[in-house]
């Protein structure tokens, strides 16, 4: 296996363990996983989509975010709020995953192992982790993954029984 099969295993992963995670929220889906707060799976997910589309659009292709138009609601530092009409339809922000990481996918798909080791357009505050193409196609993958973690226990919130094990 070499390194962009090795990333694309991790996508897929990431986002099938997502959307397992999402199946039967949509009723519920501004519930806290905690008592104190934390990020519920709407705002979770706006934020996986919000942030993957930056990610691959500013840092590997030197673009703006193609959906700056949510960055009040998703950007990183953003709160999530209890109110499910602040936000887009949790169908529609699953929508604009599934064409974001497409996306993704389809980029990772033209690049051979040597293109993963080329230099990001990241800020240099953020270069440590996010310095190369291959860099941030990785934090795509373990940050949907991160976030599906707060949906798993949202839904534990919710009663819901988990998906996994």
């Amino acid at each position: 296996m070499n390194g962009t099969e090795v990333i694309k295993a991790a996508l897929d992963m990431s986002q099938t363990w997502l959307t397992a995670l999402l199946a039967d929220v949509k009723d519920a889906p501004t519930t806290f996983p905690t008592p104190k707060g934390g990020n519920h799976p709407l705002w979770a997910l706006g934020h996986i989509t919000h942030s993957e589309a930056g990610l691959v659009s500013q840092f590997v292709l030197g673009e703006a975010n193609p959906l700056s138009k949510w960055d009040a609601l998703f950007d990183m530092g953003t709160q999530p709020v209890a109110d499910a009409s602040a936000y887009p339809p949790i169908d529609d922000v699953l929508v604009a995953f599934e064409k974001v990481r497409a996306q993704t996918l389809a980029l990772l798909g033209s690049y051979t192992d040597p293109d993963l080791s080329q230099p990001s357009h990241a800020p240099d505050d953020l270069k440590d982790m996010f310095g190369t193409v291959g860099q941030c196609l990785v934090g795509a993958a373990l940050h949907a993954t991160f976030h599906a973690g707060q949906i798993a226990d949202a839904r534990r919130a919710m009663g819901k029984k988990p998906v996994f094990g």
